[in-house]
C-alpha cells in the first residue's frame, strides 16, 4: 500500500508537473502563431525567444520545487508518528501554504510576462490567494515556536497543552484570520466607483497594486502586514531568548534545550524568508525611478527567482533534512528509483 500510494503521489507530481509545462508549450504556440501575422515579425520573435528563455528559467526549477514539496507533504503523511505529533502537523500546514503560494506567483509571473489581460474578478481571485498564504506562513511559525517554548520551558505541561486538537484548532484559526484578511480586502474594494466589474480589465500586470487602488485599501494593506510581521517576529524572537535562557538554567534538560533553540533559529531564517516576499513589489517600485524599464525588467526575473521562488524550495530542505525522523523517509522517497535504495 505504501508503495503504491508512492507511485501515486510521483505520478501525480509528475503529471502536474508535465501539465504545466504542456500549458507553456501551448501558450508559446499562440503567442507564435500572432507574431507571424504581425509586420513587425523581426522584433516579436526577439520578444517571443525572450518570453520562452524567461518562462523555461523559471518554469523547470518551479516544477522541481514542486515535485520536492510534494514529497515532502507525502512523508509528512506517510506514517503516524508525523500525523499525531503537534510539530510536524503544523509543519504540513506550513509547507502547503507555501507551495500554493509557489504555483499562484508562478502562474501570475507567467500570465505577467506574455502581458495577459485578465479581468478583475480573475486577477483578484489569484492576488487574494497569493495573500491568503502568505498570512498564513508567518501565524504558522509563531505556533511552531510557541510549541517548541512550551516543549523546554514548560516539560511536564507540554503533553496537556501541545495536543493534536488544540493543534488542529490554533490551524483553523489561522486559516479563518488569513480568511478575515482577504474577506475586509475584498469589501474595501466596494470604495471604488467600479462599472461592469465582471467585464473591467486590470491595467498593466496583474498583482496586488494595480487591484487594490484606493487609499483605504493601501493603508489597509500596508497596517496588516506590518502588524502581522511584526507580531509574528516579536512572537519567534521572544521564544528563541526564553528558549536561550531556559537553556542556561541548572535545573533544564541541555540537550532538548539545545535542540528547540536550534529549531527556533531555523524558524528565524524561515521567517526572514517569508519577510523578504513582502518586500518583492515595494523594492521593484524604489528601483523604477532610479534605472530604466530594460534594466528594472532584468532585475525584476533575478528579484523573482531569487526572492520568491528559491525561498519556497528551502523549506524542506531547511527542515526536512535535519530532523532525524523525516530525513530518511524523505531520502527514501525522493531517491526510491536509484539502485542503492531499491536494494535495501
Amino acid at each position: 500500500n505504501n508503495s503504491r500510494g508512492l507511485h501515486c503521489s510521483k505520478l501525480y507530481f509528475l503529471t502536474a508537473s508535465l501539465c504545466f509545462c504542456a500549458s507553456l508549450l501551448s501558450s508559446i504556440s499562440e503567442m507564435s502563431s500572432r507574431n507571424q501575422n504581425n509586420t513587425t515579425a523581426g522584433l516579436q520573435d526577439d520578444r517571443l525567444l525572450g518570453i520562452v528563455l524567461l518562462s523555461i528559467v523559471t518554469t523547470l526549477p518551479c516544477c522541481v520545487f514542486l515535485y520536492i514539496n510534494g514529497m515532502m507533504l507525502f512523508t509528512l503523511r506517510s506514517k503516524a508518528v508525523f500525523c499525531e505529533t503537534a510539530r510536524y502537523i503544523l509543519l504540513y500546514n506550513l509547507l502547503f501554504a507555501e507551495t500554493v503560494q509557489l504555483v499562484v506567483s508562478q502562474v501570475l509571473f507567467l500570465l505577467a510576462a506574455d502581458r495577459v489581460v485578465m479581468t478583475y474578478p480573475l486577477c483578484g481571485f489569484l492576488t487574494q490567494l497569493a495573500a491568503f498564504t502568505t498570512t498564513i506562513a508567518p501565524l504558522t511559525l509563531v505556533v511552531m515556536s510557541v510549541e517548541r517554548y512550551v516543549a523546554v520551558c514548560y516539560p511536564l505541561r507540554h503533553a496537556g497543552i501541545v495536543t493534536v486538537r488544540n493543534t488542529d484548532v490554533a490551524i483553523i484559526l489561522i486559516w479563518m484570520f488569513s480568511f478575515l484578511n482577504v474577506l475586509i480586502r475584498l469589501l474595501l474594494l466596494l470604495e471604488l466607483p467600479f462599472d461592469n466589474l465582471l467585464n473591467l480589465q486590470v491595467k498593466g500586470m496583474c498583482s496586488r497594486i494595480n487591484i487594490f487602488v484606493g487609499p483605504i485599501s493601501d493603508a489597509y494593506n500596508k497596517a496588516f502586514t506590518c502588524f502581522v510581521f511584526t507580531s509574528a517576529g516579536v512572537a519567534i524572537i521572544s521564544s528563541y531568548i526564553g528558549v536561550a535562557a531556559a537553556a542556561r538554567s541548572a535545573s533544564a534538560d541541555k540537550a532538548s534545550a539545545h535542540k528547540a533553540r536550534n529549531t527556533l533559529l531555523l524558524h528565524l531564517v524561515q521567517f526572514g524568508l517569508n519577510l523578504s516576499s513582502i518586500i518583492y513589489f515595494p523594492l521593484l517600485m524604489t528601483l523604477s525611478t532610479v534605472v530604466t524599464r530594460a534594466v528594472l525588467v532584468h532585475i525584476q526575473n533575478i528579484f523573482y527567482l531569487f526572492i520568491l521562488i528559491v525561498p519556497k524550495c528551502l523549506s524542506p530542505l531547511i527542515y526536512g533534512l535535519r530532523d532525524q525522523s523525516i530525513r530518511p523517509v524523505l531520502m527514501f522517497y525522493l531517491c526510491y528509483r536509484l539502485p542503492a535504495f531499491q536494494n535495501e
